[in-house]
């Protein structure tokens, strides 16, 4: 008796995190197809509408076959109603980190999954302290080049995480995949999460 194959599962992001996040519990990729879109906010685009449209254009740019399943998402970084992407340059992440010293900040993360024309869509709020932040540190972490790529130019499973005293919502998400929410998306779409690859 043969069993049905399990859907292909296409990780529509470049994220290395992504990728670890996923193996956490169990998941692995049959293919990474980073999606080349233009990220750039529309005019007065608040953070939470232009992540959540991030990662479901990400998904749609994606090529797939019709049953082959999309896992797209967007992590963004707000200060008030200000979107503070990934930093162009060691300067700009450094004046993205005096921003946030002392303060607090979201960090908003939308997952898009697609199979053929569906799409399932979730996306987690959470709310990150960042300690007072002096010149010393704010030139060590620049030093250290864990800024690239990152939104709001710094990552909390890096060296940055000793600048977080405090944060509410999902650890997952801040790093850049809410593994509930991703989990539960990928079974909505058909995706055997708990029980393996047949």
């Amino acid at each position: 008796m043969t069993t049905a194959q399990s859907p292909k599962l296409i990780l529509g992001s470049g994220s290395p995190r992504r990728r670890d996040l996923l193996a956490q519990i169990g998941v692995v990729a049959d293919d990474v197809r980073p999606p080349d879109i233009d990220e750039t906010p529309e005019k007065a685009e608040l953070p939470r509408p232009y992540c959540v449209r991030m990662a479901r254009e990400k998904a749609l740019a994606v090529e797939a076959g019709a049953e082959d399943i999309v896992l797209s998402a967007d992590t963004t970084v707000a200060l008030g109603r200000r979107i503070l992407g990934k930093p162009a340059d060691a300067g700009e992440a450094g004046d993205f980190l005096r921003k946030m010293s002392g303060r607090r900040h979201k960090v908003i993360t939308a997952v898009a999954v697609r199979r053929g024309a569906r799409i399932w869509e979730r996306d987690v709020v959470s709310a990150v302290k960042m300690k007072r932040l002096d010149d010393d540190e704010i030139a060590f972490y620049l030093g250290s080049g864990d800024w690239q790529g990152k939104a709001g130019g710094y990552g909390i499973q890096g060296p940055a995480g000793a600048f977080i005293p405090w944060i509410q919502g999902s650890f997952t998400a801040i790093v850049g995949l809410p593994l509930k929410e991703t989990a539960g998306l990928l079974l909505a779409a058909g995706y055997p999460v708990w029980k393996g690859k047949t």
